[in-house]
């Protein structure tokens, strides 16, 4: 398992990304005008504009870590994942815990 990177929001893009830049001097390796701006490669930094996406996470941190093989982590197959939420907290919805849980490689916007 390592991490693979961050994803913060911002209602203002711009000047989130000219701090992450001027200010600390982090290297912009990628962006998307309006969208998303990236910083780094491994770990990377994402700064994205609020409400660019639906999901549900825009208004919080997203940690992306990277591991192996979902099935060794969640159950060989089995939904270890949903019967853990269920059985931990009735309220919780189950399933995998955010848009970017696939077993795909690469990291989101890259």
């Amino acid at each position: 398992m390592r991490l693979a990177g961050f994803e913060i929001y911002f209602e203002d893009l711009e000047s989130a990304k000219g701090f992450y830049r001027d200010t600390l001097g982090m290297e912009l390796t990628g962006e998307q005008s309006g969208h998303h701006a990236r910083f780094g490669a491994s770990p990377f930094l994402c700064l994205e504009r609020k409400g660019a996406e639906s999901c549900p996470s825009r208004d919080k941190a997203v940690v992306f870590i990277e591991v192996p093989d979902l099935q060794s982590i969640f159950g060989h197959g089995s939904n270890a994942w949903a019967n853990a939420s269920r059985n931990s907290n009735p309220a919780r919805r189950a399933g995998p815990p955010g848009p970017y849980s696939t077993t795909r490689t690469g990291t989101p916007y890259s």
